[in-house]
């Protein structure tokens, strides 16, 4: 494994003597606030694209425009703190970071691990041995390059580590053989409406989504599909049946409530008990070719709840690796457990930071 960076983003932005400039607000700006703070960093300005900027102000300063900050700050290092898949907005980030020093910080969508190179260190044995794991030259390079940008920060990285998505669905995902399909996550029945645009054979669906909102759009979803029997589920994919508490976003963010990430401040949401439950005992025994866990930070529980169904059906899995920061070795690791006789594939489609990391178990 060639992990060639050994100096962390936030030991970077620690000693850089370079303005520091955000680019973006909101939440994710927020939580990089929080850990700069805890490393005595400061921002000089905020910026946005010079088409957002209303005059509104972040943090007590009014936000600039990107023509604003060039002009304030001729030589400045620029923070990406927004996330994005849309291929525009990854294009303005490309263009900025051949402008100027510019590193987008990997900061967990859940759980309370930042990585940094003192913890990836810690756990090279793990890192290691899932590298191992892995199936093909286009898995191990995609994970070189997420670990080695996930230290620095550097969009380089990101870029060396996308995969074809056509290419994915037709040689991995192979939807002309999946009749049957598990989705966890299943939002508001987007990603339904994609495996059945895929999959001319798929008769039945089980779809689990635990947020209220989206939960109502997906049954509405449900009724009208034809193709398929859809059926839907109110519950969070877990281990057993329990009520927890739900973070609620009303959007993919919503999650499974979790301590609070070290030394990061996230806005409030809203939170309500839901039901949890395992989806081995909504599937009750039928057959299954393919299931996505896509649970906000919760797959680790969600691939227990399915240990039956995996050690008797053998499904494909495609699987997030990207909410929590253990979940790089963690889940490899854990479905090479439930079963050995898997293949595993890393794949990444693009996205800033390093979202959109999938395994995919054959």
């Amino acid at each position: 494994m060639n992990i060639t960076e050994t100096c962390d983003v936030w030991q970077k932005l620690k000693s850089t003597k370079k303005p520091i400039v955000l680019y973006g607000m909101g939440n994710g700006a927020d939580k990089i606030l929080s850990v700069m703070d805890t490393y005595g960093v400061k921002a000089a300005d905020f910026f946005a694209s010079d088409g957002f900027v209303r005059g509104h102000s972040f943090h007590g300063k009014r936000v600039l425009s990107f023509t604003e900050a060039r002009e304030k700050y001729p030589d400045m290092l620029v923070v990406i703190s927004f996330a994005s898949s849309l291929p525009e907005v990854i294009a303005r980030f490309d263009e900025i970071d051949g402008l100027y020093e510019t590193v987008a910080p990997d900061v967990p969508v859940s759980g309370d691990t930042l990585f940094t190179y003192d913890w990836f260190s810690e756990h090279v044995p793990e890192f290691e041995k899932v590298y191992d794991m892995l199936a093909d030259e286009e898995s191990r390079a995609i994970y070189e390059n997420i670990i080695n940008y996930k230290i620095s920060g550097k969009l380089c990285y990101l870029r060396a580590a996308v995969s074809d998505e056509a290419c994915v669905m037709r040689e991995l995902v192979r939807p002309d053989t999946v009749r049957s399909y598990l989705d966890l996550g299943a939002y508001n029945g987007d990603t339904v409406r994609q495996m059945l645009d895929a999959a001319p054979y798929l008769q039945n669906v089980w779809a689990m989504e635990p947020d209220a909102r989206n939960y109502k759009k997906l049954c509405l979803y449900a009724e009208g599909e034809t193709r398929a029997s859809v059926r839907t589920y109110p519950y969070a994919a877990w281990n057993k049946r329990e009520t927890l508490t739900f973070r609620v976003e009303g959007n993919r963010n919503s999650t499974i409530a979790q301590n609070g990430t070290a030394g990061i401040t996230v806005k409030q949401a809203k939170e309500r008990q839901i039901e949890a439950e395992r989806p081995d005992a909504v599937l009750g025994g039928s057959p299954v070719d393919y299931i996505k866990y896509d649970v906000e930070g919760a797959e680790r529980q969600a691939l227990l709840g399915t240990e039956e169904t995996i050690r008797q059906y053998k499904p494909r899995l495609l699987v997030s690796l990207y909410h929590r920061t253990e979940d790089l070795y963690e889940l490899p690791m854990l479905v090479g457990s439930l079963h050995n006789d898997y293949r595993l594939y890393l794949r990444r489609f693009p996205y800033v930071p390093a979202w959109d990391i999938n395994l995919y178990c054959i």
